[in-house]
Parts: structure tokens; C-alpha cells; sequence
């Protein structure tokens, strides 16, 4: 699914660069469920966006399911963050003013898709995340549980081969942050590989494998699960 080979990032401000990524290679096969892991300013963010395409590398390869990202155009990179990559965050970042139904099909609408069909899988996906009965709710009226299930429904609803989270479970209590770890190794057991940012252990040990970073490098847990 994942191939990085000598994958540096660099940030330039003014006359000073930061090395974010210093060299990574790493790999993640299909249906993995993976956990980063690392100090501030380790690098975790920075690779995230790269795997996510939300970013370039300053050099090195990257291969998305055999495809070579850093040689695609700015619309196909576009596509492929609507189409194989799910992203769920931390503060959610629902629409407010939206229902959790309308939040869930922005992909849809974003992805062409016809609005009949649209409809029907929204809720398909409302009622796998276990919401279909408050999908007239909007973000205000959900608690944060319900937010990050409405958030992940999201993430799914255009079937992406890909779920990267970043401390999805950072603004939840302990239970609800249970609820979705679940959800997630259910996802892996469906066929999606799902790359978790976390700094809580207690979630790292129940993924297949914990990628360390510290200083831009990959410290621990590289190679293929």
C-alpha cells in the first residue's frame, strides 16, 4: 500500500531549513493498522501529509499503491485525497452549520457523485458508524463521540483504501475513545489499511505495529507488518 524510500522534507524560512524527514524508508502493506508515534516535533505531522498527499516530498520516492506520487499533477493528487484517502482529525472538523448527514456526503458532492446514489450511501455509511438515527443533528448537537463517528463516516463514504487519523481520539474521553479505536480495527478487518498519529500508548498497542519517529527518523517498527 505504502512504499517510502529516502523520503526527506525540507522547510524553508528565510535563510534557515528545517530537515522535518531526514531519509525515511518505510513500508505498510494492505489492511495494516499502524500507529505512529513520537515527540513534538518529531516529524509525525509532516509524514502524515505526505503519505495523505496533502504534501510533497523534498526528495526521495514515494509509491501509493505502485503508483509514483511526486510525479503527479496538482488535479491528480486532488483525486486521490477524495477518492483512496480517508482523513480523520482530531478536532473533526465538521461543518457547524451542517447536519451530520450533509458532512458526511460533502466527499460525494465533491467526487461528482449523483444525488440519489449520494443520498443512499451517506446514510448507508450514518448507519455503519451507528448514527443513521441522528443524522438530522448537527455537529452542536452530537457529543464528541458522535462527532468523530460522524467524522469517520466522512472519512469512509468515498470507500478510500487508505484512513489516516491524527490523534483522532485527543478530544475524547476515555469511552468514547475506546468506541472508535474499535471502529478502526473493525475497518482493517474490511480491508482498509488505517495509519493512526496517537501519543497514547494504551491505543498504539492495539494496532498490528508503533512507528517511532524522533528527529525527522524512523527509530522503531519500520519495514512491512
Amino acid at each position: 500500500m505504502i512504499d517510502m524510500r529516502k523520503i526527506r522534507k525540507v522547510y524553508s524560512t528565510g535563510r534557515i531549513e528545517v530537515e522535518a524527514l531526514r531519509g525515511i524508508d518505510l513500508i505498510i502493506g494492505e489492511n495494516e493498522f499502524v500507529a505512529v508515534m513520537g515527540p513534538s516535533g518529531s516529524g509525525k505531522s509532516t509524514l502524515m501529509n505526505l503519505i495523505g498527499c496533502l504534501d510533497t516530498p523534498s526528495s526521495g520516492e514515494y509509491f501509493l499503491e505502485g503508483q509514483k506520487v511526486e510525479s503527479l499533477s496538482p488535479n491528480e493528487l486532488a483525486e486521490i485525497r477524495n477518492k483512496k484517502v480517508g482523513f480523520v482529525f482530531q478536532n473533526f472538523n465538521l461543518l457547524p452549520y451542517a447536519t451530520a448527514f450533509e458532512n458526511v456526503e460533502v466527499p460525494l458532492i465533491f467526487g461528482g457523485v449523483a444525488s440519489r446514489k449520494r443520498r443512499k450511501r451517506a446514510m448507508e455509511f450514518l448507519d455503519r458508524v451507528g448514527l443513521g438515527d441522528r443524522a438530522d443533528h448537527k455537529p452542536a448537537e452530537l457529543s464528541g463521540g458522535e462527532m468523530q463517528r460522524v467524522a469517520i463516516a466522512r472519512a469512509l463514504v468515498n470507500q478510500p483504501r487508505l484512513v489516516l487519523a491524527d490523534e483522532p481520539t485527543g478530544n475524547l474521553d476515555t469511552g468514547s475513545g475506546k468506541e472508535i479505536i474499535n471502529l478502526f480495527e473493525e475497518l482493517g478487518k474490511q480491508g482498509h489499511t488505517v495509519v493512526v498519529i496517537t501519543h497514547d500508548h494504551g491505543i498504539a498497542e492495539r494496532t498490528h505495529r508503533i512507528i517511532k519517529l524522533r528527529d525527522g527518523m524512523i527509530v522503531d517498527g519500520n519495514g512491512s507488518g
